[in-house]
């Protein structure tokens, strides 16, 4: 895809690759969101944590990165380096060690964990693109997380419905990364604001990603949704 004119490579992981400049993306990991609940006695499997960071070594592995941006909220919340385990947090350091890694501070995370490694940033200014958590509407060249967009097609008679990259050529929303981070449907007025014209979603499918342009989404009734791998017609 093109965004601003920078050619980018939307991973079916929902991680976001620049060749260019051998620089990947990622948005929204909610580290020990899972853990985040257990004090309001919503109990949720901690396993969150160990498969978000799982499937983050997968990505940089095959794509080998001089530099890995995370664009916000990659920690759920302040306290969320208390509660990382052992082996988790050295995951995290194995990963920042590895190459230059910025975290883009987020509304859950304004500063990441220093021990942690890395280097924290508000944005990320190269080239044509500019690099934030939030979108503010109207800049091209922004790349942003913080909303989670996903999107429903009909195909088959069956309603499907993934988390999504979403584009207009100007600027591009990515899909959350952390395993319990949830969506909202491109069809929300906040995502009206940012693409108020036609626009094109990037739909996750198993091992690719699958285009579909606005005018083909069905709109989000709830959690009937099927989540379900797309039909191989639609490859992009």
């Amino acid at each position: 895809m093109l965004v601003n004119g920078a050619a980018l490579v939307a991973h079916h992981s929902g991680a976001l690759f620049w060749p260019e400049q051998s620089l990947l993306m990622v948005a929204d990991l909610h580290l020990e969101k899972g853990s985040s609940r257990a004090p309001r006695g919503r109990f949720l499997p901690p396993y969150d944590t160990a498969a978000t960071l799982r499937r983050l070594r997968e990505v940089v592995a095959e794509f080998d990165p001089a530099t890995v941006a995370c664009l916000g909220d990659s920690f759920h919340d302040l306290d969320a380096e208390n509660r990382l385990s052992p082996g988790n947090a050295a995951a995290i350091q194995e990963l920042t060690g590895s190459r230059e890694w910025l975290w883009i501070g987020g509304n859950h995370d304004p500063r990441p964990p220093a021990y942690l490694g890395g280097q924290g940033m508000g944005e990320i200014n190269r080239g044509p693109l500019t690099l934030r958590h939030m979108a503010g509407g109207g800049l091209a060249g922004e790349v942003a997380g913080h909303l989670h967009p996903k999107a429903s097609v009909r195909l088959r008679g069956r309603r499907l419905t993934r988390r999504c990259f979403v584009t207009d050529d100007l600027c591009l929303i990515l899909p959350a990364f952390g395993a319990y981070a949830g969506g909202l449907d491109v069809a929300d007025p906040a995502f009206g604001a940012l693409f108020p014209g036609p626009f094109r979603v990037y739909l996750l499918g198993q091992d690719k990603v699958h285009a579909f342009p606005s005018r083909r989404l069905a709109v989000h009734s709830g959690e009937g949704d099927v989540m379900h791998n797309l039909a191989p017609e639609q490859p992009r």
